[in-house]
């Protein structure tokens, strides 16, 4: 069960973050590779002023990759919170020997609790994506 839900967050992810890719970092890419194609054009520049315009091409597709990434890794770091603190109520409800019926009682408890969490952080990807979105599509970036 427990396996059925690690699955289906990180589909419901795949699917975001491939729709990310789609709309705006592919977009930014292309603009990035068009800039860096503009420096090297300049044939009047110093190799190393057309190695920083390079560079200076990359921030903004790098920024956006480390926002993803840290918006992401937040949201993996508060499920994995919310699961563990399934885990600590279950733990703090088990007695020192649990019988093979408790153990199961518990158990499916557990796999509850886990499923609610999954469901709350899948309700949370359509508002953190947007989110993202506006980040990315902002003139900071």
């Amino acid at each position: 069960m427990v396996e059925q839900q690690k699955q289906r967050i990180e589909l419901e992810l795949s699917q975001r973050v491939d729709e990310l890719d789609r709309t705006i970092l592919r977009k930014m890419q292309a603009e990035m590779h068009d800039c860096a194609a503009r420096c090297c054009r300049d044939t009047g520049g110093s190799m190393e002023s057309v190695q920083r315009c390079v560079e200076n091409c990359s921030i903004p597709v790098q920024r956006a990759q480390q926002h993803v990434e840290t918006e992401l890794g937040n949201f993996n770091n508060r499920l994995q919170r919310c699961v563990m603190d399934c885990n600590d109520s279950i733990k703090d409800k088990m007695g020192p020997t649990p019988t093979d019926d408790e153990i199961s009682k518990y158990t499916a408890m557990f796999e509850r609790c886990a499923i609610k969490c999954v469901d709350k952080h899948v309700d949370i990807l359509p508002g953190l994506f947007k989110s993202i979105q506006q980040v990315l599509g902002s003139k900071r970036y």
